[in-house]
């Protein structure tokens, strides 16, 4: 295996098309075929396409069974197996022996080179059955993992996220075709097989983890054709720069990782170098998430040990240090350059334990560093956080979370979040709806179909309080029912908690000038019931901006307040983060008429103008109204 020595012939080659550079460094540099026995190098090697490979020619793939140093595993190919992958996309079986007849094909593997006459082939990316006792792999040939970087920035349809399974291609078979076959005894599950061969799985890694945690969030997962695993970290990662060592990082055959949540918990997925020039790194043969264009660190690991299993064997690893990014996840594998930062959101998450007199009796506060991407960050931001507030001895199920967030973003402004919630009778636990509530409002920022958000950093503190602090509103009364405009009322309200003394709470409403004479209302509601309307309107524009999402967020109400609005008779438009009360019919009809037809807008024949808030450390409930007469 050659290597560049002139630094100018180097700079030249460097800004060919990847592919170029692989297939050209024969007939450029005069590389010569490595010998069988040495471990393979980062730079240009000489490659062996698929279509001369010949049944019983033997190799070496090269992976790590502990520690970061590969070993060679003798390979004997078995044939080619003509578009297995897809149309035109071959798949090279092989049968791996050493080692690797112990632990058979394993999660983690995924990417391990394969070398045939000193030539690369390609990288060990798929296996057959999961109860075989050969261990059978197939190899994607390195011709079509170099197809990577001529890719670009198209997205792949079946990219595995959080809430889609994977899609499979539906084979079309006529109705009374498959009668017959379930009449002549195949099962009804026929179209539902899963395919013979399939991609080794890539471990997906949660170090600081607890059980209980992947236990609730492993269906998901299922969902997706993720392994997600328990594991470690060799340390906390704050940041993405590359480490020192990058230039030396990530030989082929040692392990790959990608990187999803680094810091004081992490969650990495695990697989082997294939190819390396000295910048650019090519891994897994088959995709990681298939997301496409990506922005995800890219680290270096070690392997624990291999775990045997003929059902599911894979590699227990930590990540170690940051090297770099990856840039591609394709349907043949990823691609990840040396030396580059990839930006991440840092989030510092601070979780109190309240003492019954409000006092703090204890603190954790975790910081760590969540991927980039629109599907994937909310559901990392509700994990995480689960996971943190999980953390505490003192959870438990009667007990009240508090939540208050700022999310710093770069240009339209910040973001405010405060919500309470307790346990409730429902069987979905308090914590769970909390993290739920939290991932839903990144949800709603990376949903907006104009421009992505960036952001710079999250803060969140959550406080238990160790009782089920909820309210539901009971009754209330006025002071007078017969007012003037520019009068203030008086208003007592009362709210029933659970199991508690009810509550009383009084207050003072002005009655604006401009009231008009006639029957009006005085509602008294929790943050839901102002909510709804305007929630709707945004969420139903398909086209709403960043600017105009975090301005509908920063406006919505917070369940531990009980709000008193006024109530009359006109009409209020709902328009993206607008609410318009008591609009003039001239106005409404010129609206409707220069309305887009893809911009909704709600009407609502009362006009609620909230008049005052009263706040309780309570998650309020409810709502009742008191009529008014203004002469």
């Amino acid at each position: 295996m050659s290597q560049y020595n002139e630094g100018t012939e180097r700079t030249k080659l460097m800004k060919l098309p990847f592919a170029a550079i692989a297939f050209g460094t024969a007939a450029l540099v005069g590389a010569q075929a490595a010998p069988a026995s040495a471990r393979p190098k980062a730079g240009p090697v000489e490659i062996l396409q698929s279509s001369a490979l010949k049944p019983g020619m033997t190799g070496v793939a090269w992976t790590v069974f502990t520690g970061s140093e590969p070993e060679p595993v003798p390979v004997e190919i078995i044939g080619l197996w003509k578009n297995a992958w897809g149309p035109k996309q071959d798949i090279i079986l092989a049968k791996m022996g050493g080692k690797a007849t112990r632990t058979n094909v394993a999660g983690g593997m995924s990417g391990s080179p394969v070398y045939v006459e000193g030539k690369l082939i390609g990288a060990v990316a798929l296996r057959l059955s999961v109860f075989s006792p050969d261990a059978i792999c197939g190899i994607t040939p390195i011709e079509l993992m170099l197809e990577i970087n001529e890719l670009d920035a198209s997205r792949p349809a079946n990219a595995r996220v959080p809430g889609e399974a994977p899609r499979q291609a539906a084979m079309a078979v006529p109705g009374d075709l498959l009668a017959r076959a379930v009449a002549a005894g195949a099962s009804p599950e026929l179209l539902r097989t899963p395919p013979l061969l399939t991609p080794i799985e890539t471990p997906l890694v949660f170090a600081g983890f607890h059980e209980h945690v992947l236990r609730e969030f492993g269906p998901l997962f299922r969902q997706m054709g993720v392994h997600a695993v328990q594991g470690g970290a060799a340390g906390a990662l704050y940041t993405s720069q590359p480490a020192p060592d990058w230039q030396s990082a990530l030989q082929p055959g040692e392990p790959i990782a990608g990187v999803l949540v680094s810091g004081d918990m992490s969650v990495t997925g695990l697989g082997t170098v294939t190819y390396n020039d000295g910048k650019r790194v090519l891994g897994f043969g088959h995709p990681f998430f298939n997301l496409g264009p990506v922005d995800m660190p890219m680290a270096k690991g070690e392997v624990l040990m291999v775990l045997a299993s003929q059902f599911s064997p894979f590699k227990v690893a930590n990540a170690t240090e940051i090297v770099g990014a990856l840039r591609q996840d394709r349907h043949s594998g990823i691609l990840g350059e040396l030396g580059v930062e990839s930006a991440m959101i840092p989030v510092e998450v601070k979780v109190r334990s309240l003492a019954d007199t409000a006092a703090v009796r204890g603190e954790k506060s975790f910081r760590f560093n969540v991927f980039v991407q629109q599907k994937w960050t909310p559901y990392l931001m509700m994990i995480t956080l689960f996971n943190s507030i999980s953390g505490l001895n003192e959870f438990m199920d009667e007990a009240t979370y508090r939540l208050s967030g700022q999310v710093e973003l770069d240009g339209p402004g910040n973001l405010s979040l405060n919500t309470m919630l307790a346990s409730s009778e429902v069987p979905m636990p308090a914590p769970m709806l909390l993290a739920g509530w939290w991932g839903d409002k990144f949800n709603r920022l990376f949903l907006n179909s104009v421009k992505t958000p960036r952001l710079k950093r999250v803060n969140v503190t959550v406080d238990l309080i160790p009782e089920r602090r909820v309210a539901g509103i009971e009754s209330a009364w006025l002071s007078e029912s017969d007012v003037r405009p520019g009068d203030t009322v008086k208003v007592k309200v009362f709210l029933r908690p659970y199991r508690g003394e009810r509550i009383e709470r009084d207050c003072e409403i002005p009655i604006p000038e401009s009231m008009p004479p006639g029957a009006h209302r005085i509602l008294l509601s929790d943050a839901d019931t102002l909510n709804r309307l305007p929630a709707v309107a945004g969420m139903s524009n398909r086209y709403i901006d960043l600017p105009e999402t975090v301005s509908l967020l920063n406006q919505e109400r917070s369940n531990s307040r009980l709000y008193i609005s006024l109530v009359r008779m006109a009409p209020t438009a709902y328009y993206d983060d607008k609410t318009m009360p008591s609009l003039p019919a001239s106005a409404l009809n010129m609206m409707q008429t220069g309305r887009a037809s893809n911009r909704a807008m709600f009407l609502a024949g009362e006009s609620i103008t909230e008049q005052a808030s009263l706040p309780f450390d309570y998650v309020v409930s409810g709502s009742y109204s008191l009529k008014v007469n203004v002469r």
